[in-house]
C-alpha cells in the first residue's frame, strides 16, 4: 500500500478531527433572556428529584420542593432571592422524598412525599417493606410556613405482604370556572409482592382528607422497578375540569381521564409507543423517560413529553392533541442538536405556561461533549403550539454524574413569561449533589 502523502494526511486528519467537532461547534446554545440562578443547598447532599410551583393568585410566590429527606424553599420577588422552609418532613419516618407541590385556587401550597423508615429488596420494594405511606402538608402564606398537621394519603404499618407506596405526583385544579374547582388529585405506583399499580385518590377539602384509592390503570405491570412496571404518574387539568393523566408502562405510554372529579375513569390505554421506560446513560446511577402532560387552558391542546432511545442516542420527544386526547400527533424531537450526533438528553419536564399557551422543557443535555460524560441544563420553548422548539443553554458549566444519584426527573414550571426549574449538579470531587433553581424571564426580550 502506498503511503499517504504527509500534506494530505494532514488535511484529512484535520478534516475528521473538525467533522467530530461540528456537532458542539454548531449545537452553541444561548442563554434563555433573564437568566438567573441560585444554588439552594449550601452543601452537597443527597439532594434530587425537585418539583416546582407557581401561586397564580400570586406569581411572584414561587416554591421548590426536593428530597431526601422532603425539603421545600420559597421566594416572594419571583426569584430573585429563595429562602429556606423549615418544618417540612414528615417527623416520625426515617426517610421521605419523591416530593411534589401544587398551589391550589385559595392560593394554599399543598406538597405530597413518600415517608418510609427503609426499602425493601433492591428495585423489589414491595419484597419485606416497611411502614410507608403518602403523606401531604400544606402552606398559607407561599411556602414561608408550612401547617404542623400531616395529612395521610394512604399509609401501611409494618407487617409481612404489605405493598410500597411510590413516586406520588400532586396535581390541583385551580380553574375558578371549573365545577370540581379546588379539587387535589394524587396519582402513584402501589408495589406488591406480584404486580405493579396506578392508584388514585382526590381531596375536595383542601388535602385535609383524602378518598379511598382506586385503581386506575386497565393493565398492571411487572412487580420491579424496572422495565414492565407501571410507573410516572402525571396529571394536568383542562379548561373545563376534565382530569388527564399519563403513565409509562414497559415501551409505551398510558392515557386516561376523568370527567366527574376524579371519581370515575375511562379505560386507560396507550397514546404512543416508546423505547424502554428505564434505559443506562453513561456515568448515571439510573434513568428514565417518564412522560408528562401538560393542557393549554387558552385553547384546551394536550401535550404529553417523554424520552427514549429510538435514535440510538436518548432524545426528548413530544406528541400533542388538538381534540382532548382522541388523537395525536407524531412525535415530534424537543433537542435540536442533529440525530445519530450520540448525544444524551433525559430527565426532562414539562410546564405549559396558562398565560400564554408557550410549552417549555427542561432536561440534561450532552450534545456538547463529544465523549457523551458531561451535561449541562437546556430549556427548550415553543411558542407555535409545540411544533417547533428553540433550545437555550440554562447552564454553561458541564459537570459529570461520576454515578451520584441524580434522581429521576427535574423541576419545571412557568407562569405570564416567566419560567422556573430546579436540578441537582454534581460538582467535580463532591459526594453528594447541590439543588439549584433557575429564572428565565421572556418579558425581558
Amino acid at each position: 500500500m502506498r503511503p499517504m502523502h504527509p500534506l494530505r494526511f494532514a488535511l484529512v486528519s484535520l478534516f475528521a478531527t473538525n467533522l467530530y467537532a461540528l456537532p458542539a461547534i454548531a449545537q452553541h446554545l444561548r442563554k434563555p433572556p433573564g437568566a438567573h440562578i441560585v444554588t439552594l443547598t449550601p452543601r452537597p447532599g443527597t439532594f434530587t428529584e425537585p418539583g416546582v410551583a407557581v401561586n397564580p393568585k400570586n406569581p411572584s410566590q414561587v416554591v421548590v420542593v426536593y428530597q431526601f429527606t422532603a425539603a421545600a424553599a420559597y421566594t416572594q420577588n419571583g426569584g430573585k432571592t429563595w429562602q429556606l422552609a423549615h418544618g417540612v418532613r414528615p417527623p416520625s419516618y426515617k426517610m421521605s422524598g419523591d416530593v411534589s407541590v401544587v398551589f391550589d385556587n385559595h392560593g394554599h401550597a399543598i406538597y405530597d412525599c413518600i415517608a418510609f423508615d427503609k426499602l425493601g429488596a433492591f428495585n423489589y420494594w414491595a419484597h419485606g417493606a416497611t411502614r410507608n405511606g403518602i403523606f401531604d402538608r400544606r402552606s398559607f402564606d407561599g411556602g414561608k410556613t408550612w401547617q404542623p398537621t400531616l395529612h395521610t394519603v394512604s399509609a401501611f404499618p409494618t407487617k409481612p405482604g404489605i405493598p410500597f407506596e411510590d413516586k406520588p405526583y400532586i396535581v390541583a385544579d385551580d380553574n375558578p370556572h371549573s365545577p370540581y374547582a379546588g379539587n387535589l388529585y394524587i396519582g402513584w405506583t402501589r408495589w406488591t409482592l406480584t404486580d405493579s399499580r396506578m392508584l388514585f385518590t382526590r381531596s375536595t377539602n383542601d388535602g385535609r382528607t383524602w378518598s379511598k384509592p382506586i385503581e386506575i390503570s386497565h393493565d398492571r405491570g411487572l412487580p420491579r422497578d424496572d422495565n414492565g412496571a407501571l410507573e410516572g404518574f402525571d396529571g394536568t387539568v383542562g379548561p373545563h375540569g376534565t382530569l388527564y393523566a399519563v403513565w409509562a408502562h414497559t415501551n409505551r405510554i398510558d392515557f386516561t381521564e376523568s370527567h366527574d372529579g376524579g371519581k370515575t375513569f375511562t379505560r386507560s390505554h396507550p397514546i404512543v409507543h416508546t423505547g424502554p421506560t428505564m434505559f443506562d446513560i453513561q456515568g448515571m446511577d439510573r434513568a428514565n423517560g417518564f412522560p408528562q402532560i401538560a393542557v393549554d387552558p387558552r385553547s384546551g391542546n394536550l401535550y404529553v413529553s417523554w424520552s427514549d432511545y429510538r435514535n440510538g442516542e436518548i432524545d426528548v420527544f413530544l406528541i400533542r392533541s388538538t381534540d382532548h386526547g382522541q388523537t395525536w400527533s407524531q412525535p415530534i424531537k424537543v433537542n435540536t442538536d442533529p440525530v445519530h450526533d450520540g448525544a444524551d438528553h433525559f430527565f426532562q419536564w414539562m410546564a405549559v405556561d396558562p398565560v400564554t399557551g408557550a410549552v417549555n422543557l427542561v432536561f440534561y443535555d450532552r450534545r456538547q461533549d463529544p465523549t457523551n460524560k458531561t451535561q449541562i441544563v437546556v430549556l427548550a420553548r415553543s411558542t407555535d403550539g409545540g411544533k417547533t422548539f428553540q433550545n437555550y443553554a440554562w447552564t454553561n458549566d458541564p459537570f459529570n454524574p461520576r454515578g451520584v444519584f441524580m434522581g429521576d426527573y427535574l423541576g419545571l414550571a412557568a407562569y405570564g413569561n416567566k419560567i422556573y426549574g430546579a436540578w441537582p449538579i454534581h460538582p467535580d470531587g463532591a459526594k453528594g449533589t447541590l439543588l439549584q433553581v433557575g429564572v428565565a424571564n421572556f418579558n425581558s426580550k
